[in-house]
């Protein structure tokens, strides 16, 4: 009996805020699906600024569970400019979660609505959030030689010819890092080797193309790239070895105490844009995360373990970024799910927003 209110009371923890937000996605689905018809006769920038602020409300709806529902412990290694900027953000990726990290960083710069992902191309079948982060101008691509160059470099100029803010994040590394994927690391170690290149034991070797055509293609309205290198505490077994880092379930349920984030701010002009040099960049570039995570996991040094470089410092979510959002988007949903009528709007709209996401996958180009 204890055992069984110990496990309810457990997932609870995790299907409380994942039911909030998956039951608010119809209701915020149909407000920018109004926008988005009314829109359709204004210049693109129009379309884009009330986007860039819808999915702000959103997003920071989520980061209201993710942060200050979790209670999480931000640990920031450097400084976040306190203006806006067009950026290329780059992290190490070791986890479903991650991306809820750049969502971390971008409030605190008040540009989280401008977020937009290179994802892979698997996530666009995701109901309505696949068809949806298109729109706000995500990007879905394919890994090595299916890697659709045209495709994205088409969605790019479109973003940029619009003068769209973009905080556009990449995991170049391609995959999640797992230590449990042996095979992924060692194949990973030896096209290092192959290339001549540092072999990396704390992240995959990061692959270029994406990233690579990012920066070319937008260099004239980028200010900066943000090299960002994350661990999650609490990823040690009880022999030190490093275990997987948190899925969003367990992150859900405050299984992770704290995160360390060192962020760098790389000014776009010391960024060299001839292939081989940009590929030799981003290698050191992960080099230096590797460094720092092999001190962090394995240091013998208790200054240097469990920590980055340099100072430190708790940055805690102000409730104020994130709860309006949550009571915004509760008071949506909230009138559709009490009477009938709302109820088969609701449904519709997942349905609906299943059929089109389907039909965007099989006939976009």
């Amino acid at each position: 009996m204890l055992l069984s209110l110990v496990v309810h009371t457990y997932s609870l923890r995790y299907w409380f805020p994942a039911t909030f937000m998956l039951g608010t996605a119809p209701a915020y689905v149909l407000s920018w699906g109004v926008w988005r018809l009314l829109s359709t006769v204004l210049p693109a920038r129009f379309y884009h600024k009330l986007d860039d602020r819808l999915y702000c409300i959103y997003q920071s709806m989520v980061l209201f569970f993710f942060e200050n529902y979790t209670g999480v412990e931000i640990v920031l290694y450097g400084d976040i400019p306190k203006n806006k900027e067009n950026v290329i953000y780059l992290s190490n990726h070791q986890c479903t979660a991650d991306w809820i990290i750049a969502d971390m960083l971008a409030i605190r710069q008040s540009a989280i609505g401008h977020v937009r992902y290179v994802l892979k191309d698997g996530l666009k079948w995701l109901p309505l959030y696949g068809w949806y982060f298109s729109q706000h101008g995500g990007i879905f691509v394919k890994r090595s030689a299916k890697f659709n160059e045209k495709a994205m470099k088409r969605k790019l100029l479109s973003q940029t010819r619009c003068g769209a803010p973009m905080y556009l994040v990449i995991f170049p590394e391609g995959t999640r890092y797992n230590p449990e994927l042996k095979n992924v690391i060692t194949d990973s170690q030896k096209f290092a080797e192959r290339e001549g290149l540092a072999v990396l034991k704390h992240t995959l070797t990061p692959r270029v193309k994406a990233s690579h055509l990012a920066v070319s293609i937008m260099n004239d309205s980028l200010d900066a790239v943000y090299d960002v290198t994350v661990a999650y505490e609490g990823t040690l077994d009880d022999s030190s070895q490093r275990r997987p880092a948190p899925s969003m379930a367990e992150f859900l349920c405050k299984e992770c105490p704290r995160i360390h984030i060192h962020f760098d701010r790389v000014d776009i002009k010391g960024i060299p844009l001839e292939p081989e040099l940009f590929r030799r960049w981003m290698h050191q570039r992960f080099e230096m995360k590797d460094r720092m995570l092999t001190d962090f996991y394995e240091s013998e040094d208790p200054d240097k373990k469990g920590r980055f470089p340099g100072e430190g410092r708790i940055s805690l979510l102000n409730l104020s970024k994130s709860l309006p959002s949550a009571l915004i988007l509760g008071g949506l949903t909230l009138p559709m799910l009490l009477t009938e009528n709302g109820r088969k709007l609701y449904v519709r709209t997942w349905v609906y927003g299943t059929l089109l996401g389907w039909l965007w996958v099989n006939i976009s180009p």
